[in-house]
């Protein structure tokens, strides 16, 4: 009896249970502490049987943000979705996976088409319903940046969550201003004097948002979902412009075995290649700090994209250490690894 009595006291001592992960140990402390994806209301906005690859870092993330939208709206999300691999898994004719409403846009116009959504529920009086826009890296970073601007620029009130894949992953795994340095593409092939992508290019779409002084900016990855979620539901309890960036590594275009998404996206916040930060009016205002350090080639090795700064016989060209610099960099500038910490 005395056993049976302390077992049911463990099952009601929420303490005993972890609460920043998925497992079914989470179900089972209170309610308000959930994460959203281990409730048993929510929404599964993406439903079963879409076309993404096994292990696809995008549909993962996209469930959950979506997800977290629609419990801190009362499920009241309109979402816009540019062409690109998310719009290509989900949607393949006559099929459709989403249990939202859903608009369909062209590469470049999401942020336009979802200010127009936006401007067309504020005529009708519906404030309550949230307008977030969906694109990739290139819908985003590339050929959607204009609109994206202008979205910033006017303050619209809409979220836009870019899934950053790093590439073109839907037509064939082209190079993006996304794509880091050294990265082999269909595009930026291992070949000549500086293989893989030149070093020196691309843009930075977090702190251009930043520079926009646009109410909220954040970056997230599918390695921690808890912060995944709480940044989205934050973002859509605000009004205005806000951009969420969320690091969703590919195991096609990266290389990798399909169940290695979520690990890359720790060792690319560990290794401080992908700061997490979060900033509000163009200032930082927090940042995930390293729990556990990593060089840059412990994330780089298990990548084929990044196989050839490794081959045998490879001359030592420097192009790693440049890669670390820029997670130095990252370090020192996001302060990633708080004064007095090891």
């Amino acid at each position: 009896m005395k056993a049976a009595a302390n077992r049911e006291e463990k099952m009601t001592n929420t303490a005993v249970y972890p609460k920043g992960t998925y497992t079914a140990g989470n179900r089972l402390v209170d309610e308000s502490e959930r994460a959203v994806q281990a409730g048993m209301n929510r929404c599964n906005a993406i439903a079963c049987g879409h076309r993404a690859c096994q292990g696809c870092g995008e549909a993962l993330g996209a469930r959950t943000a979506i997800d977290a939208a629609m419990a801190a709206s009362n499920g009241q999300v309109i979402a816009v979705n540019a062409t690109g691999c998310l719009e290509i898994i989900t949607t393949p004719y006559p099929d459709n996976a989403w249990e939202i409403p859903w608009f369909h846009s062209l590469f470049g116009n999401t942020a336009a088409v979802a200010t127009g959504v936006a401007a067309a529920k504020r005529v009708k009086g519906h404030h309550d319903i949230r307008t977030i826009a969906q694109g990739g890296d290139g819908g985003t970073t590339d050929i959607g940046f204009g609109c994206l601007s202008g979205m910033f620029e006017r303050n619209d009130d809409v979220l836009y969550i870019c899934y950053d894949n790093q590439a073109y992953m839907n037509t064939g795994v082209q190079r993006s201003s996304a794509t880091p340095p050294a990265a082999r593409t269909a595009t930026t092939p291992p070949v000549g004097d500086e293989p893989g992508n030149v070093f020196g290019t691309g843009k930075n779409v977090p702190m251009i948002a930043m520079a926009h002084r646009i109410p909220y900016v954040a970056t997230a990855t599918i390695a921690d979902l808890r912060d995944l979620e709480a940044k989205v539901i934050k973002a859509i309890n605000i009004r205005g412009a806000r951009y969420i960036h969320i690091l969703v590594p590919c195991p096609l275009g990266w290389g990798l075995a399909s169940n290695d998404a979520v690990r890359m996206a720790r060792l690319a916040v560990e290794s401080g290649l992908f700061p997490v930060f979060e900033a509000e009016d163009g200032e930082i205002v927090s940042t995930r700090p390293l729990r556990q350090r990593v060089n840059v080639e412990e994330y780089l090795m298990p990548q084929r994209r990044f196989a050839h700064l490794f081959k045998k016989g490879q001359p030592a060209d420097g192009r790693v250490e440049r890669l670390q610099a820029m997670a130095d960099e990252n370090i020192r500038r996001f302060n990633l690894i708080p004064e007095g910490t090891c």
